[in-house]
Protein backbone atom coordinates (compact mmCIF):
# COMPACT_ATOMS: atom_id res chain seq x y z
CA UNK A 1 0.00 0.00 0.00
CA UNK A 2 1.24 3.43 -1.08
CA UNK A 3 1.81 6.49 1.25
CA UNK A 4 -1.16 8.36 -1.25
CA UNK A 5 -3.70 5.22 -0.76
CA UNK A 6 -3.94 6.02 2.89
CA UNK A 7 -7.22 7.90 3.49
CA UNK A 8 -6.09 11.31 5.43
CA UNK A 9 -9.41 11.08 7.55
CA UNK A 10 -6.99 8.13 9.56
CA UNK A 11 -3.97 10.25 9.87
CA UNK A 12 -6.74 13.21 11.34
CA UNK A 13 -8.14 10.48 13.75
CA UNK A 14 -4.42 9.42 14.55
CA UNK A 15 -3.20 12.95 14.52
CA UNK A 16 -5.88 14.07 17.56
CA UNK A 17 -6.24 10.91 19.66
CA UNK A 18 -1.83 11.77 19.72
CA UNK A 19 -2.77 15.38 20.87
CA UNK A 20 -5.65 14.20 22.96
CA UNK A 21 -2.97 11.90 24.82
CA UNK A 22 -0.79 15.19 25.15
CA UNK A 23 -3.36 16.74 26.96
CA UNK A 24 -4.31 14.09 29.54
CA UNK A 25 -0.73 14.03 30.32
CA UNK A 26 -0.46 17.75 30.63
CA UNK A 27 -3.16 17.58 32.74
CA UNK A 28 -1.69 14.81 34.98
CA UNK A 29 1.47 16.88 34.64
CA UNK A 30 -0.57 19.79 36.79
CA UNK A 31 -2.00 17.66 39.01
CA UNK A 32 1.64 16.86 40.14
CA UNK A 33 2.68 19.88 40.50
CA UNK A 34 -0.47 21.38 42.34
CA UNK A 35 -1.20 18.61 44.72
CA UNK A 36 0.85 18.89 48.45
CA UNK A 37 1.93 15.44 49.32
CA UNK A 38 3.57 12.86 47.95
CA UNK A 39 0.29 10.41 48.45
CA UNK A 40 -1.93 12.55 46.94
CA UNK A 41 0.86 13.14 43.68
CA UNK A 42 0.81 9.20 43.16
CA UNK A 43 -3.27 9.60 41.81
CA UNK A 44 -2.82 12.38 39.12
CA UNK A 45 0.02 10.62 37.38
CA UNK A 46 -0.98 6.76 37.67
CA UNK A 47 -4.09 7.28 36.24
CA UNK A 48 -3.29 9.57 33.47
CA UNK A 49 -0.37 7.66 32.27
CA UNK A 50 -2.28 4.67 32.25
CA UNK A 51 -5.19 6.48 30.39
CA UNK A 52 -2.38 8.63 28.04
CA UNK A 53 -0.82 5.22 26.97
CA UNK A 54 -4.35 3.28 25.72
CA UNK A 55 -5.08 6.67 23.72
CA UNK A 56 -1.60 6.15 22.14
CA UNK A 57 -2.39 2.38 22.03
CA UNK A 58 -5.49 3.26 20.02
CA UNK A 59 -3.64 5.57 18.03
CA UNK A 60 -1.03 3.02 17.16
CA UNK A 61 -3.80 0.54 15.87
CA UNK A 62 -5.75 2.55 13.64
CA UNK A 63 -2.16 3.81 12.53
CA UNK A 64 -0.75 0.51 11.65
CA UNK A 65 -4.03 -0.91 10.70
CA UNK A 66 -4.20 1.83 7.70
CA UNK A 67 -0.56 0.80 6.32
CA UNK A 68 -1.35 -2.71 6.48
CA UNK A 69 -4.21 -5.33 5.03
CA UNK A 70 -5.64 -6.65 8.15
CA UNK A 71 -6.04 -5.15 11.47
CA UNK A 72 -3.19 -4.65 13.42
CA UNK A 73 -3.45 -5.90 17.25
CA UNK A 74 -0.28 -6.69 18.05
CA UNK A 75 0.48 -2.71 19.70
CA UNK A 76 -2.14 -4.68 22.27
CA UNK A 77 0.91 -6.82 24.38
CA UNK A 78 2.89 -3.08 25.14
CA UNK A 79 -0.68 -1.41 26.87
CA UNK A 80 -1.29 -5.19 28.58
CA UNK A 81 2.14 -5.04 29.70
CA UNK A 82 1.77 -1.55 30.84
CA UNK A 83 -1.74 -1.72 32.87
CA UNK A 84 -0.22 -4.31 34.65
CA UNK A 85 2.88 -2.93 35.39
CA UNK A 86 1.40 0.83 36.28
CA UNK A 87 -0.72 -0.21 39.63
CA UNK A 88 1.53 -2.39 41.17
CA UNK A 89 4.71 -0.05 40.72
CA UNK A 90 2.43 2.63 41.92
CA UNK A 91 1.68 0.08 45.37
CA UNK A 92 5.19 -0.42 45.42
CA UNK A 93 6.13 3.30 45.58
CA UNK A 94 3.00 4.10 48.32
CA UNK A 95 4.63 1.04 50.45
CA UNK A 96 7.98 2.11 50.11
CA UNK A 97 7.28 5.82 51.37
CA UNK A 98 4.61 4.74 53.99
CA UNK A 99 8.02 2.86 55.19
CA UNK A 100 9.99 5.34 55.01
CA UNK A 101 7.87 7.18 56.98
CA UNK A 102 7.59 5.27 60.00
CA UNK A 103 11.82 5.17 60.09
CA UNK A 104 11.98 9.13 60.10
CA UNK A 105 8.90 9.08 62.56
CA UNK A 106 6.39 11.59 60.82
CA UNK A 107 3.10 11.19 61.25
CA UNK A 108 1.43 8.89 58.58
CA UNK A 109 -1.85 9.22 56.97
CA UNK A 110 -4.96 8.49 58.63
CA UNK A 111 -6.26 4.97 58.01
CA UNK A 112 -9.79 4.56 55.76
CA UNK A 113 -12.42 4.94 57.64
CA UNK A 114 -13.64 1.51 56.63
CA UNK A 115 -11.03 -0.45 57.46
CA UNK A 116 -10.62 -1.02 61.25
Amino acid sequence: MNLADIPPWTEILVAALLVASGVVVLVAALGLWRLPDFFLRMHAPALASTLGAWIVTLASIVHFTAHAEGLALHVWLIIIVLSITAPVTTIVLARAALFRRRQAGDPLPPPLAGRR
